[in-house]
């Protein structure tokens, strides 16, 4: 698939992007800000446009040898100005405890105050900076993780890159820390790159590192394509309102958002990746193209022209370069159960969960009926629930029942907030957006909620799931 990306008359290449958009709109003092970060900030922090705080900033030797601990907050964040692709950064999250020169990193290790000495002065020597040359180290406030990516998010803040082009946003992805990133949303290093739905501020489809095409987080169950991003018009508007005070006329804009203090610009960039394209499998020139000579007068209206120009288009790129359907939050479907029983019903789409249930009322309708009478006359308090004891019971069942129970097809056990449970499961096939999956369900008890069947992930890997649709 990344091949056929690649490939694609429309992804714009390093040379052409270097040559037909950078050169001519970023001139030289707008690259060198953006390459000093404490300079932008004070721009950006100027403009209105909201920034870490900065604590402190060490430019010497000798300030380096001088500098007052006792100053920095628990957590905190060290960064080399001059810095590329997130070398040099040291995340804190707080003090060793009954420490005052130990910290804990956010890698869960310890480090000394020598040890931050020794690397702040690998930056005062430019070890990290752009052009090898000398450079400032600045401590900067931390930011709180935000409860819509917790889950998906391993030990790091994600961010946002939004690409800006004469004042249009043109497109966008969520940068997600992984554990082989080290808790960094740098796709170089591992991270991964979630393309975004310019319209909705919703996510699509996802690339790891560098090509590799994935579905979900590594080692989980969670789907990347259907996160809604929160302040998704307000981080359209700071972006462009730090192109406009940048001077950038090219620019990749990198947007965090603070648990307490919502969207906070973390820095210009003005050479931005190009896996972006990868992520959000199109291509930059056509939509940069579309863009060229637009007179926008504001913020809020080059959002707008944005969200108008290339969101409607996400889906039918999406669609027909990875081969799968987008649908909403809420689906009608038709299922077929026994001796061909057709129903049509309303579907809850939860990425949440990972198998497919339906309402008991449902099954009975399906035709299902005698193998939830049959499963309710187990003595289920026979059995400790817990997970470990899960496959032991399943086994248990499915050999002592399945004869006596015509059509029960397995037993699923769940563990959820509201307790353990012990469910019948039977195969049924239904269509949904056109497209045939048969599967396994589990049958409960659903009469207190809204839907009589919900759609976990087992079932969705031929879709691509836009809560907001």
């Amino acid at each position: 698939m990344f091949e056929s990306i690649r490939a694609s008359k429309n992804i714009l290449g390093m040379n052409a992007r270097n040559l037909t958009y950078i050169r001519p709109n970023n001139l030289k003092r707008a690259k060198r800000l953006a390459d000093d970060k404490i300079r932008s900030k004070r721009l950006l922090k100027k403009a209105g446009v909201p920034v870490p705080r900065l604590i402190a900033q060490i430019s010497s030797r000798r300030t380096l040898e001088n500098f007052d601990w006792s100053i920095l907050p628990p957590s905190f964040v060290i960064k080399p100005n001059k810095g590329l692709g997130g070398d040099g950064i040291i995340v804190i999250y707080g003090r060793k405890r009954g420490t005052d020169d130990v910290w804990i990193k956010s890698n869960g290790k310890t480090v000394t105050m020598e040890e931050l000495k020794t690397h702040i002065g690998h930056i005062l020597d430019g070890e990290y900076s752009l052009s090898s040359t000398p450079d400032i180290a600045f401590f900067e406030e931390r930011l709180k993780l935000s409860k819509e990516f917790r889950p998906y998010a391993y030990r790091g803040i994600p961010d946002i890159r939004i690409i800006i082009y004469n004042k249009v946003p043109v497109m966008a992805m969520l940068r997600l820390p992984t554990k082989e990133s080290g808790g960094k949303a740098n796709l170089q290093q591992g991270g991964i790159g979630v393309g975004i739905d310019m319209a909705r501020g919703t996510t699509t489809t996802a690339v790891q590192g560098k090509s590799k095409i994935i579905e979900y987080v590594p080692d989980t169950r969670l789907l990347l394509s259907g996160i809604k991003i929160p302040y998704w018009d307000e981080m359209l508007t700071l972006a462009i309102k730090a192109q406009d005070a940048s001077g950038l006329g090219f620019l990749g804009a990198d947007i965090a958002i603070d648990r307490d203090n919502g969207p906070v610009f973390l820095e210009l960039n003005a050479r931005p990746g190009l896996s972006i394209q990868v992520a959000n499998m199109a291509g930059l020139k056509r939509r940069l193209e579309r863009v060229e000579g637009l007179k926008i007068k504001s913020a809020i209206r080059g959002a707008a022209v944005g969200k108008s120009l290339f969101g409607g288009e996400i889906e039918d790129e999406v669609e027909g370069m990875s081969g799968k359907r987008v649908i909403g939050s809420v689906e009608e479907i038709k299922i077929i159960g026994k001796n061909d029983v057709k129903i049509k019903t309303t579907a809850k789409i939860d990425t949440g969960a990972y198998s497919t249930s339906i309402d008991k009322e449902l099954a009975y309708a399906l035709g299902f009926g005698h193998v939830t009478e049959g499963f309710e006359k187990i003595d289920l308090s026979q059995y400790d629930i817990t997970p470990k004891n899960e496959s032991q019971i399943k086994k248990d069942i499915i050999a002592k029942y399945k004869k006596s129970i015509p059509d029960l097809d397995d037993v699923a056990v769940v563990f959820a907030s509201s307790g353990a449970s012990v469910r019948p499961v039977v195969k049924i096939k239904f269509i949904m957006d056109n497209r045939t999956i048969i599967t396994k369900v589990n049958i409960v008890d659903r009469s207190d909620m809204k839907y009589d069947i919900i759609i976990g992930k087992r079932n969705l890997s031929r879709f691509l799931v836009d809560v907001s649709k």
